[in-house]
C-alpha cells in the first residue's frame, strides 16, 4: 500500500477540520444557550433525577459533554452544585454525549451530507454578518456543523481503502483475534485516543470510521467505545487540579462513574454485542457482526445502551460514591496565614457568570462572618463563640470581660488584602464575562456591601477603647448605657450569623429591617438621656461627651450592618421592583 508522509498530514488536517468544525459549533450554541443552561445548571439539580436529566438536556444541546464536566467542576469549586448533585449531572452528560454519536452515524454515513455542506456555510456566513449577535452566533453553528461533516468526508477521503490492500486485514487480524485479550487492548486504544484528541466525539467519529471502511470489527469498536468512556474523564481531572477539593471530588466521582460503568460492560460484554446484533437485524435487516455498513448505527446504538444502563444501575449509588470520593480527596485545610488571603476567588469560577458572582459572594459572605464579626464581636468585648451558642445576651454581658483587641491591626491583616482582592476580581469578573444587567446589578451591591463592612470595622476602634474603660469604672448607670448599645449591636450581629445558616435568609433579613427604627433609640442626644444622666449626677461631662459620640457611631453600626446583610442577601433595588411587580397585580 502507498500511503505516505502528505497522506499523513491529509489525514491529520481533516481531523483537524472535524475538530474545528465542532469547536465552532458547540462555542455557538453555548453562546446562545450557555447563560440560560447555567442558570438551569444552579437551579434544577437538588433531585437526582432531575439533575440526570439537566446533564443530559445540556450536552444534548451544547454538543459537549467535556463543556459540562468542565462547567460541573466550575459550578462545584463555587458551592453551586453540591457532590451529590454534580455526580447526577455528570452522569446525564454522559447520556447526552451519545446524541453527537447518533447525528454523525445518521448525517455522516447513512445521508450524504457534502451536496449541502458549503451552502450551509454560505448561510451561516451571511447570517454572521448581521449586526445582531444572536442572528451572528446561529450563523456560527451552521458554519460550524457544516465544516463538521466536511471534515467528516475528508476523513472518510483521507483514510487508506482497506478493500484496495486486503494484506492490511490479515495484519490487524492478530490484533482482533486475540478472545477477551483484544477487548482490553481496544478498549486501551479507545481511551488513549480519546485523551490524544481530548475529544469523546472525535474519537468516536475516528472509530465509526474504521468500523465503516471494515478496518475493525463491531466488538472491538464497542471496546473502543468503553475505552472512550474512560479517556474522556481525563479532561475534568485535569481541570479540577487547579480548583478545590469539592471540583476534584466531582472530577473523580466521573472517573469513578465510568470506570465502573465500564467493568460492568466488560462482564456481560459478549452477551450485550449479541443482543445489539439482534437488534439491528431485526430494525435494520443487516449484523453489524457481517455487514460494515451496518456498524455505524450498531455502535451508537451500544454507546446509547451502555450509557443508559450504567446511569440506571448507578443512580441508587449516589451517595456511595460520594462517600468514596470524600474519602479519596479529603477536606483542604490550609494553615491560616498571618495576613488573610481569599479562599473562593479562583480563576476556574471566572469561566462563567454565575459562578464568578457565587464566587464574589462568598468570599464577601466570607469576610462579613469572619473577620468582620471577630473584629465587632470584640470590639465589643465579646467572644463571638458565647454569641453563637444562642444564650441571651444580657447573660452573655454580664459574663463578659474587657478585651484588650487591637482593631485597626485586624483590619490590615484580616481585612484589608481580602477586601482589595474582591475589588480586582470583580473588575475582572466584568471586564471578562458578559454580564446582564441584572448580574451587573448584583456585582455592584456586593461590592457596596463590602464597602459599607470596611467602614463599619473602622468605626469600631474608638467605641472599643471606651467600651474598656467604662467597663472598668464601676459607674453602674455610664455601664448600663454602653451594654444597651452592646445588645442593640450584637442583637444585629446573631441574626445576620443565623441568616447565614438559613436556607431562607430573607425570614432574617425581615427582622433585621425591624431593628432599624430600634437604632434610632440608641442616640442618647437625640432622647434626651444624656442630659437626664448629667442633671441626676449620676455621670460626668467627660462621660457624656463619650456617649454622645458613640451612641451616634452604634447607630450608624446598626444601620450599616441591616443595610450590608440586605445589599448580600436580597438588594434593595429588587425588592422596591418586587414590591412594585405586587402593587400592579392587585391593581
Amino acid at each position: 500500500m502507498n500511503y505516505g508522509f502528505g497522506d499523513v498530514l491529509t489525514l491529520l488536517g481533516a481531523l483537524g477540520l472535524f475538530l474545528y468544525g465542532m469547536r465552532v459549533m458547540s462555542d455557538a450554541l453555548i453562546e446562545l444557550a450557555g447563560d440560560r443552561m447555567r442558570s438551569i445548571l444552579a437551579t434544577t439539580t437538588s433531585n437526582r433525577f432531575l439533575a440526570v436529566l439537566t446533564g443530559f438536556s445540556i450536552t444534548a444541546i451544547i454538543q459537549s459533554s467535556s463543556a459540562t464536566t468542565l462547567m460541573v467542576v466550575s459550578f462545584t469549586n463555587a458551592g453551586l452544585l453540591t457532590l451529590v448533585e454534580a455526580i447526577g449531572v455528570i452522569m446525564g452528560a454522559n447520556i447526552g454525549t451519545t446524541v453527537t454519536a447518533w447525528l454523525i452515524s445518521i448525517f455522516g454515513f447513512k445521508i450524504s451530507m457534502s451536496a449541502i455542506a458549503l451552502p450551509l456555510v454560505g448561510i451561516g456566513f451571511l447570517l454572521s454578518l448581521r449586526s445582531e449577535k444572536h442572528w451572528q452566533q446561529w450563523g456560527y453553528f451552521i458554519i460550524g456543523f457544516a465544516v463538521l461533516f466536511i471534515g467528516l468526508q475528508f476523513l472518510k477521503d483521507s483514510v487508506p481503502d482497506i478493500r484496495s490492500n486486503p494484506e492490511i486485514l490479515s495484519f490487524l487480524a492478530n490484533y482482533t483475534s486475540m478472545g477477551f485479550l483484544s477487548v482490553l487492548l481496544f478498549l486501551a486504544i479507545g481511551a488513549v485516543l480519546t485523551l490524544v484528541v481530548q475529544s469523546s466525539s472525535a474519537a468516536m467519529a475516528l472509530t465509526l470510521l474504521m468500523t465503516w471502511q471494515g478496518w475493525i470489527p463491531f466488538d472491538m469498536a464497542a471496546a473502543m467505545v468503553l475505552g472512550q468512556n474512560v479517556g474522556t474523564t481525563i479532561t475534568a481531572n485535569l481541570a479540577a487540579l487547579i480548583a478545590n477539593y469539592q471540583a476534584k471530588r466531582a472530577a473523580r466521582a466521573h472517573l469513578i462513574f465510568n470506570l465502573a460503568g465500564v467493568l460492568l460492560a466488560l462482564l456481560v460484554f459478549y452477551p450485550s454485542i449479541h443482543l445489539v446484533d439482534v437488534f439491528m437485524q431485526r430494525t435494520e435487516g443487516a449484523s453489524p457482526l457481517v455487514q460494515s455498513a451496518a456498524v455505524p448505527v450498531a455502535l451508537s446504538v451500544y454507546h446509547t445502551a451502555f450509557n443508559i444502563v450504567n446511569t440506571l444501575l448507578l443512580l441508587g449509588f449516589v451517595e456511595k460514591i460520594a462517600a468514596i470520593v470524600s474519602w479519596m480527596v479529603p477536606e483542604e485545610k490550609a494553615p491560616e496565614p498571618a495576613i488573610d488571603q481569599p479562599v473562593f476567588l479562583s480563576n476556574i469560577s471566572l469561566e462563567y457568570p454565575q459562578t464568578g458572582i457565587k464566587a464574589l459572594f462568598d468570599e464577601s459572605l466570607r469576610l462579613l462572618q469572619n473577620a468582620g464579626y471577630k473584629a465587632i464581636a470584640h470590639g465589643l468585648s465579646v467572644h463571638r463563640e458565647d454569641l453563637d451558642k444562642g444564650v441571651r445576651l444580657r447573660q452573655v454581658l454580664e459574663w463578659s470581660e474587657p478585651i484588650p483587641v487591637n482593631i485597626d491591626e485586624l483590619y490590615q491583616t484580616r481585612i484589608k488584602s481580602v477586601y482589595g482582592a474582591i475589588l480586582e476580581y470583580a473588575t475582572r469578573l466584568q471586564s471578562e464575562c458578559d454580564l446582564s444587567e441584572e448580574e451587573v446589578e448584583i456585582v455592584r451591591n456586593i461590592l457596596i456591601a463590602d464597602r459599607m463592612l470596611v467602614r463599619t470595622v473602622k468605626r469600631m476602634q474608638s467605641l472599643h477603647d471606651n467600651i474598656v474603660l467604662f467597663m472598668s469604672s464601676g459607674n453602674e448607670s455610664i455601664i448600663e448605657e454602653y451594654n444597651a448599645i452592646r445588645r442593640r449591636i450584637l442583637k444585629v450581629m446573631r441574626e445576620i450569623h443565623r441568616a447565614s445558616e438559613s436556607e431562607s435568609p430573607l425570614r432574617h433579613i425581615r427582622k433585621l429591617e425591624k431593628q432599624r427604627e430600634k437604632a434610632k433609640e440608641l442616640d442618647v442626644l437625640a432622647s434626651g438621656r444624656v442630659n437626664q444622666l448629667l442633671l441626676e449626677g449620676k455621670i460626668t461631662q467627660v462621660m457624656a461627651t463619650s456617649l454622645i459620640n458613640d451612641s451616634d457611631q452604634a447607630s450608624k453600626i446598626v444601620h450599616s450592618l441591616i443595610d450590608i446583610a440586605t445589599l448580600l442577601y436580597f438588594p434593595r433595588d429588587r425588592l422596591v421592583a418586587r414590591l412594585e411587580e405586587k402593587r400592579e397585580d392587585a391593581a
